[in-house]
């Protein structure tokens, strides 16, 4: 069986050079179905830029990606956003004078149209979902609080909430943890974990502690290039990861 035929998302032999640059160098990754890989790497070493090429924000050079076999190489951003693919960005986007109920009303407007949505509203099935939706990113009791007064973990949750009101398949997301407290990074490996299954997530993150409670497969990027791919201990003991990126310590002192 070929690997677009087994892997539900795959980056085959990209290549992207920014005048000159090779910022992706060759550079193949692929994902199972309800996988939840975590992608690490020294900062420059491509990771968010192999974000933005699957959600189309970026194009490659050559190369192709693919999702179900189906390629995204020549859709445009909202295409593929349609197709299944959602991402959160380090810097969260949500609506700050709008209540958390608000951002999920406007959230599920988006995928069911505005003619749709207004047909539905208050309808209660659309009120369950919203309410379970809160309640899964721990939002329940903060419904009718204004998006801005939120602490910066809710506000992290609330993003996720408001892309999972969309139903990707396929959830990518940049350094979910940072600026987060202890509380709020554990809080958020346990959201993830329950995501897992029926989402495919893919993660990049520097906190290595988060990678470590929630990655099954670590995948390693440097200079552009997939540089390993194996379980927590596999990557610990590779010997080209502790000089890149590790160190001595390992993960758990990274």
């Amino acid at each position: 069986m070929s690997i677009a035929a087994s892997q539900h998302l795959v980056m085959r032999d990209i290549l992207v050079n920014f005048n000159g640059f090779r910022a992706i160098d060759h550079f193949n990754f692929s994902v199972s179905q309800g996988e939840l890989r975590c992608l690490i790497g020294p900062n420059g070493a491509g990771k968010t830029t192999a974000l933005d090429l699957i959600c189309g924000k970026l194009k490659p050079t050559s190369g192709d990606l693919l999702l179900d076999g189906r390629s995204l190489k020549n859709m445009e951003e909202h295409e593929i956003a349609l197709a299944g693919v959602g991402r959160k960005f380090q810097v969260p986007s949500v609506f700050r004078e709008l209540s958390v109920r608000e951002n999920l009303d406007v959230a599920y407007n988006k995928k069911s149209g505005v003619f749709a949505n207004a047909l539905q509203f208050g309808h209660t099935r659309e009120r369950e979902g919203l309410e379970k939706l809160a309640e899964l990113v721990g939002l329940q009791d903060n419904l009718s609080r204004l998006a801005g007064h939120l602490s910066h973990g809710q506000t992290q949750w609330l993003e996720i909430a408001l892309l999972l009101a969309q139903d990707p398949e396929v959830i990518l997301m940049d350094e979910p943890t940072a600026g987060m407290t202890g509380p709020e990074t554990r809080k958020t490996a346990e959201l993830l974990s329950r995501l897992k299954g029926k989402h495919t997530l893919v993660v990049v993150e520097h906190d290595m502690g988060f990678v470590k409670e929630i990655g099954d497969i670590i995948s390693v990027m440097h200079q552009g290039a997939m540089l390993a791919e194996g379980s927590v201990s596999d990557i610990e003991q590779h010997e080209g990861v502790r000089e890149a990126y590790l160190g001595s310590r390992g993960i758990s002192g990274a």
